[in-house]
């Protein structure tokens, strides 16, 4: 058991450097390479031609005349230490940047994962229960239409009718900027409802893909012996779907749950632009704009991470919310 958890927290940093090391790479394989670029950004703004390869090593801790090598060690070295450089539009430290922005971005995302899976767990626990009715069928429908909409297309007509036709969430930003005190329950209500649109345009879109989930996971408990013995003992409907069906249904949604959490912030980039919504991904999409490379490899980083360590999380609690699955030596035997 403890040889498990330890290859799978090994696994992690292995993952983690690889990242790192895909992210370096890449930078350097777009079109002109990153400093051929920041050399002409920074003639632009008047910088001294002597002075600019001293402006790279500041904003990217490396020496663009260093060998390939010693960029690389310097980079891996500077983001252990936790300092992704100087932002190139914003001139401010990436890492602060992304402290900034990440609450808000993480908020989107873990908000609207949660209600989607509360909705669509419930939803599909009562299409299994009535599995078959007209309730079933037109709940099934409507769970397959939503899983066909993109989620930007809903965030679109979502801005357009309940922002700027009706006028009832605001269509950008995270909170009202006349509001000082961020501790008042005026900042709070702001936040939510400057949140309300991206979070219902992530909700919406998976609902259906849950429900049916929960559905399929309901009707195959309600076949098994230990349903029908908990009937034969006489429990009653309502304690043999919550202490029994519901319970041993969701636990296969867990993972998924945890997974999602992570690839959704890869999809805030789209989300965030049309909202105009300052999180990591708006930033990550400017910093491609306007070739910032630090702070394009600061958010993609941070977001990458996020996704490895979600995976973790949920390959090493499963066996401790499922007791039915084996977490030490039977799944590593072979």
């Amino acid at each position: 058991m403890v040889n498990y958890y330890v290859r799978r927290t090994a696994r992690v940093f292995v993952t983690i450097f690889g990242v790192m090391s895909l992210t370096f790479g890449l930078i350097r394989l777009l079109p002109g390479g990153p400093f051929t670029q920041l050399r002409t950004q920074l003639l632009r703004q008047g910088i001294p031609p002597e002075q600019v390869n001293q402006q790279i090593e500041n904003l990217q801790n490396v020496r663009p005349d260093a060998g390939l090598g010693e960029q690389y060690v310097n980079y891996m070295i500077s983001a252990f230490q936790l300092d992704l450089g100087t932002s190139i539009q914003y001139s401010r430290p990436v890492t602060e940047m992304v402290a900034q922005a990440a609450p808000w971005t993480i908020f989107i995302v873990v908000v609207s994962t949660i209600l989607m899976f509360i909705v669509g767990i419930l939803l599909g626990a009562i299409q299994a229960y009535w599995e078959g009715s007209r309730f079933d069928t037109i709940a099934s429908s409507m769970s397959i239409v939503g899983m066909s909409i993109p989620f930007y297309v809903a965030a679109i007509l979502l801005l357009l009718f309940m922002s700027y036709r009706w006028g009832l969430f605001p269509a950008s930003g995270t909170a009202n900027p006349n509001i000082d005190n961020q501790w008042s329950l005026d900042y709070a209500i702001s936040v939510v409802m400057h949140g309300a649109l991206p979070i219902l345009s992530y909700t919406i879109v998976g609902i259906g893909g849950q429900a049916l989930a929960m559905r399929g996971n309901s009707i195959q408990v309600l076949g098994e012996d230990f349903v029908e013995v908990a009937r034969l003992r006489g429990l009653s409907d309502g304690r043999i779907a919550t202490r029994y069906v519901a319970r041993n249904a969701i636990l296969p949604m867990y993972t998924g749950f945890l997974l999602l959490l992570g690839f959704r912030l890869g999809g805030t980039v789209i989300l965030e632009q049309i909202f105009n919504y300052p999180g990591l991904g708006l930033y990550l999409l400017d910093a491609v704009n306007s070739n910032d490379y630090p702070m394009m490899m600061g958010t993609f980083l941070v977001i990458t991470v996020a996704l490895v360590i979600g995976v973790y999380v949920a390959d090493l609690t499963y066996s401790m919310i499922d007791p039915r699955i084996s977490s030490g030596d039977s799944s590593e035997a072979y």
